[in-house]
């Protein structure tokens, strides 16, 4: 016969335990406290929330404390869109014949001050440049066609009036007359003695009281006539001589440009002085001058219509510090000579304070040669 141990349920013996220690006064007590700590925490963690829920932490604030405040603003460019940035001004030449005035507003620059003008205006024109005839497929910036060299002055011959002749008498010119030479004159030691003194007569010589000066050789002219022109018109006066200079520019090739201006005047482009346009008007006409120069010497000419563009980096001393590219559409032997036009006159001026300041150490140039 086999026996089976069969374990009480965990419950039933807690439950006799409790039983147990409850029948014993101390450990009564010591049960009656461990119920009551679990009810407390029980009521704290669910009750407490709420019952301890109140505006006491107002109470402890200080009396005039007052809530932080933040004030956030935003730039009012932070959502703008950015402005288009300005188009760079334009270096332009100008007539050197044509006053100087400084125009309202424009974006070009130049040697001088300059209002657009021209001798035929265009209706309602409002460009900055004057209409011309010329190119399509070429960038100039030139309105006028000159030279470079030395203007020469020229006084003009004046018409000849129309007025019949009259007759006049000629004057002949004064004939040279010398006095027969040859005089006696006392000599010897003796002063009561009698001597002479015999002189070679002269070519000129004649039985004439006084000498007069005048020409050798001249014949005796009595009565001569000649028709001459010594009656001027009063109707027709003799024009006042004046200066023909011609226009100290570089020979042009002009951009073509339809629509021009309604100002009326010597032709002008609207322009305004700087340092910085000087310096580059007297650079491109020490480059044309050595253009020139190349080409005379040279015995190759390129065919009309070459084009060769050259871009290239000045620095503040006026070196040219770098090649930058050749656009040759023309000889091998025309872009070295317009390259070799370039770096041949360097160095140039130093750049001048305010351009160092606009500029700074370095700008790159372009330069277009044009064969025709």
């Amino acid at each position: 016969m086999s026996q089976t141990i069969v374990t009480p349920p965990l419950s039933h013996t807690m439950r006799r335990a409790a039983a147990r220690m409850w029948e014993e006064p101390e450990s009564r007590s010591i049960l009656i406290g461990i119920v009551g700590t679990i009810l407390v925490h029980l009521f704290l963690l669910f009750v407490g929330p709420y019952v301890l829920k109140d505006d006491r932490s107002h109470a402890l604030q200080r009396p005039h404390a007052r809530p932080q405040q933040f004030s956030i603003q935003l730039a009012p460019d932070t959502f703008k869109v950015p402005p288009k940035p300005a188009p760079p001004k334009q270096f332009v030449e100008t007539n050197p014949n044509a006053p100087e005035n400084v125009p309202d507003k424009t974006n070009n620059f130049a040697a001088r001050n300059q209002q657009v003008a021209q001798e035929k205006p265009t209706p309602n024109g409002k460009s900055e440049r004057p209409a011309l005839e010329g190119q399509k497929d070429i960038h100039s910036t030139q309105i006028v066609d000159g030279q470079l060299n030395k203007p020469i002055e020229q006084t003009p011959v004046p018409p000849t009036p129309d007025v019949k002749p009259v007759t006049s008498k000629l004057m002949a010119p004064k004939q040279e007359q010398v006095p027969l030479t040859g005089f006696e004159k006392k000599m010897g030691a003796d002063a009561n003695a009698f001597g002479s003194n015999i002189a070679n007569p002269s070519d000129a010589a004649r039985n004439i009281p006084e000498r007069v000066d005048g020409t050798r050789n001249v014949p005796l002219v009595e009565g001569a006539t000649d028709l001459q022109n010594t009656q001027v018109d009063p109707h027709h006066p003799r024009p006042r001589p004046q200066i023909v200079k011609s226009i100290q520019s570089r020979p042009a090739i002009f951009e073509e440009n339809k629509v021009g201006t309604s100002n009326t005047g010597l032709i002008g482009v609207s322009a305004q002085f700087s340092n910085y346009g000087a310096y580059l008007q007297k650079m491109i006409e020490v480059v044309q001058a050595q253009f020139d120069r190349l080409n005379e010497e040279s015995r190759i000419y390129p065919p009309p219509g070459s084009i060769i563009i050259v871009k290239f980096v000045i620095n503040d001393e006026g070196k040219i510090a770098r090649i930058v590219s050749v656009d040759n559409r023309s000889t091998d032997a025309a872009g070295r000579l317009c390259t070799s036009s370039i770096t041949i006159p360097s160095p140039y001026p130093p750049w001048t304070d305010d351009m160092k300041a606009m500029l700074g150490k370095e700008q790159e140039l372009t330069y277009e040669f044009y064969y025709r």
